[in-house]
């Protein structure tokens, strides 16, 4: 089978018998434990986090959570998280420094929720607090795109010491449709965007803008779910040991001199 082109990796990327990041999280980890609240406004379904265990050692899990059906897809919001959404995951996030839980992300949303309620209570801000307190978060930080990884919105829980996606998911600065209808005015050319656009895992390892591709079945992950988790398991184990076995303070200089571009890398 020849190689699936980026607008077909997108279509991969966006269907529904796509795992979600619940399917992994009760596949890879255990005793997982879910939280709620941003301690200020409310709860964002579309963000799930909680405590769990990978093997024997304590994590925390902070994931962004499409439907699996047009239900779950409006209490989830689509997969677009609210600002609520983004502080919960800080407040997880500064929990996990305090207990010294390496921070495993799963990222999966076409992007932040750009509805009035939600610009009316500083999406731009709780993202932008999300990207300067990861920057300097005294804990280790694994990011996972599993599916979409949509402008801001995916990045606000993606400034991580590694950053790695599925074979068949997407990381761009906005859906091929968005570009489309900025450059061209035209949404309808968006799978002619999508050639353009360097958004596949292979682009983005190629430019080194993250750190490893997880592979999946032919097809997309929901053929062989259970491998694929294995896989990520796998992977997360071997490389999360390395990152709690180095020192902090230099753990927090390689991530922000990875995204400086002159970082040294965990293989």
């Amino acid at each position: 089978m020849t190689n699936p082109t980026p607008w077909e990796k997108l279509k991969i990327a966006r269907m529904v018998e796509r795992p979600t990041a619940l399917d992994y999280i009760e596949k890879i980890f255990h005793s997982f434990i879910e939280f709620h609240g941003d301690r200020c406004f409310g709860d964002d379904p579309c963000i799930v986090g909680g405590i769990a265990e990978l093997g024997n050692i304590p994590v925390t899990i902070i994931a962004q959570q499409k439907g699996r059906n047009t239900k779950e897809n409006i209490k989830r919001n689509f997969g677009m998280p609210n600002p609520e959404g983004y502080r919960k995951a800080l407040r997880l996030m500064k929990q996990a420094e305090k207990f010294k839980r390496p921070v495993i992300c799963f990222v999966d949303t076409p992007g932040a929720f750009c509805g009035v309620g939600a610009e009316e209570r500083g999406q731009g801000e709780a993202i932008a607090r999300n990207l300067l307190e990861m920057s300097n978060l005294r804990t280790p930080i694994i990011s996972i795109v599993i599916g979409e990884g949509g402008s801001g919105g995916a990045l606000a829980i993606a400034v991580a010491d590694q950053v790695w996606m599925l074979e068949n998911s997407i990381y761009s600065i906005l859906s091929p449709e968005g570009l489309a209808s900025i450059l061209w005015k035209d949404a309808s050319r968006a799978k002619e965007a999508a050639d353009i656009m360097k958004i596949t895992a292979q682009d983005l390892k190629e430019f080194e803008i993250i750190d490893k591709i997880i592979e999946e079945p032919e097809g997309g992950a929901h053929n062989d779910v259970d491998k694929v988790a294995i896989n990520i398991k796998e992977n997360l184990k071997k490389v999360i040991g390395k990152l709690i076995s180095m020192p902090i303070d230099e753990t927090v200089e390689n991530r922000y001199m990875k995204f400086r571009k002159i970082g040294k890398y965990v293989e």
